[in-house]
């Protein structure tokens, strides 16, 4: 056991560096680190890994196997090569009667009489912190949307005001009357956005006035940058001089930001898996890689080393999209299997009830599911999910909620406003869709474009501004896998278990189906398991 135990502190100290310095191992590249940690240490393998990504123009995001074999073969360090010796994989603790494993290329068969789930004897720390299910009283007058848009400009500049540079920011009113050439700041909210002649105009308002700001060609590049970024109704801060008209000339462009968060980790080695977009009913629906996605919560499939991350598994986390629904876009009937909604939720259950027990299961709505469309969403109506109502360990919650698993915060909202940023917004696209994530979080809000794709219900509170900042953002919706560290933030788009659809396919979208992110809530170690 002790042998065990020196072999996950190395590959934890490994982990730990690739997440650090921004990066992610791949399936593969971790069952690699495990194959080789008796005779080669993954903390130097990993190191000699960084520096030589950093010498490289085009920094990949995931770490491969292929890259750290060919580091391996330079290394000098290095005692025998793991590709011509059999390295005996390491007994995991917690498993006494853990029989000899086989290679890690081939598959587990048979029972499971040497599975012993770690996280069964560990008691669950699962806290819905808010969730908007029950709290939405709209009837979408105007008076409510212009409640919900005060909402959002008072706490967002409350969190800017937080700033030290952005504290004596002046309302736009007052900056209107100061002497030509004086520098100011204010906190004001993007209504639009124009260019003309190569200069970015900006008109913008705070809750007493409106003003124009100009991004002149001159300014500097990292400020036209700034400005490229910002999305219709953003609030955000200006630092501008007070031109001889009414007119501001902008230096800066500061957002609400998230400052650098200091990483949680949990007291005991559970793990959270974090997934979306099941789709059930679909054509496309990848359904025996999600058989065996179930099958390995189960210990019943998989490598020792998959096994001994299943048996740590505590949480899973489903944000949104669970079944395929009915009618949600054009052409839809023609890729469904099951027509009805409520026989598509019933196959849904049933996936549902073969996970242990013992795993905490959170399921929060997307735009497919019977739930509202207009953000924020309210948890699935409790009629379409009766047959898993009375079981303790599922819960169903609304999109934002955010909770907190074993001491770690999380923010988990489908990601239907991703849409809005995708394709508009200079350097986002659907093949990594955590950058816009990211952009969420810069802005701290989820959904900050009104008029766009993604509709906002005028609630009496904008449950989609980010007050707090999570240890972990968790999102789907846009198919494909994706995951930074963002500022100490560890943003999860968690991809899918749907194949191109024929609208996808128009959409010029190529999702990576079956592709599951699972992290070690103690150590924050991240890796992608894929079961397709």
């Amino acid at each position: 056991m002790g042998k065990w135990m020196s072999t996950q502190d190395k590959l934890q100290r490994a982990i730990e560096a690739t997440i650090t310095a921004g990066y992610q191992l791949n399936s593969e590249a971790f069952e690699f680190l495990i194959q080789n940690a008796e005779t080669n240490d993954p903390f130097e393998i990993i190191k000699a890994a960084l520096q030589k990504i950093e010498a490289l123009s085009d920094k990949p995001m995931f770490i491969e196997r292929t890259f750290l074999e060919a580091i391996m073969q330079q290394s000098t360090t290095i005692i025998r090569e793991a590709t011509r010796e059999q390295v005996e994989e390491p007994q995991p603790a917690l498993a006494p009667n853990y029989s000899k494993p086989q290679t890690v290329e081939q598959r587990f068969s048979g029972t499971n009489n040497d599975f012993y789930p770690y996280a069964k004897d560990i008691p669950s720390e699962l806290k819905i912190l808010d969730d908007a299910t029950g709290k939405l009283t709209s009837n979408g007058t105007l008076e409510e949307y212009k409640g919900l848009f005060q909402d959002r400009f008072k706490r967002l500049e409350k969190i800017l005001r937080q700033r030290m540079d952005v504290k004596a920011a002046t309302p736009i009113t007052e900056a209107l009357k100061s002497q030509p050439k004086t520098k100011l700041k204010v906190i004001c909210m993007l209504i639009e956005k124009r260019d003309s002649k190569n200069n970015t105009i900006l008109s913008v308002e705070d809750s007493n006035g409106s003003a124009t700001i100009l991004v002149p060609q001159k300014a500097p590049e990292e400020v036209k940058r700034k400005a490229l970024m910002l999305l219709p109704d953003t609030v955000f801060c200006a630092a501008v001089i007070k031109t001889k008209t009414n007119l501001l000339m902008a230096e800066d462009i500061i957002l609400p930001e998230v400052g650098r968060k200091m990483p949680q980790h949990a007291q005991e080695p559970v793990y959270a898996v974090f997934t979306s977009d099941i789709h059930i009913g679909s054509t496309k629906f990848t359904k025996e890689a999600f058989r065996r996605f179930i099958l390995w919560l189960r210990g019943k499939y998989g490598t020792p080393a998959m096994r001994e991350i299943a048996g740590r598994v505590k949480y899973l986390l489903i944000a949104g999209d669970i079944v395929d629904g009915v009618g949600i876009y054009p052409g839809q009937q023609m890729e469904l299997t099951i027509r009805d909604i409520h026989k598509q939720y019933n196959f849904a259950t049933k996936y549902l009830e073969k996970i242990p027990s013992y795993i905490e299961i959170v399921l929060s709505p997307g735009n497919h599911d019977a739930a509202r469309k207009s953000q924020p969403q309210p948890a699935i109506p409790e009629g379409y999910l009766t047959a898993i109502k009375d079981k303790p360990n599922i819960h169903s919650v609304g999109s934002p909620c955010y909770l907190s698993l074993h001491g770690i915060e999380v923010l988990m909202f489908h990601g239907v406003s991703l849409n809005d940023i995708i394709g508009v917004v200079p350097g986002m696209y659907n093949d990594h869709p955590e950058t816009s994530m990211r952009l969420l979080m810069q802005c701290r809000h989820l959904a900050p474009v009104y008029g766009g794709k993604t509709m906002l219900s005028p609630e009496n509170r904008d449950y989609l501004v980010v007050d707090k900042v999570p240890d972990i953002f968790h999102a789907g919706h846009i198919h494909v896998n994706g995951l930074c560290n963002y500022r100490g933030v560890l943003v999860v788009n968690s991809g899918g278990w749907q194949e191109q659809t024929e609208y996808m396919e128009k959409l010029g979208l190529v999702p990576t189906p079956g592709k599951v992110p699972v992290v070690n809530l103690q150590t924050r170690e991240t890796m992608v398991l894929d079961f397709l």
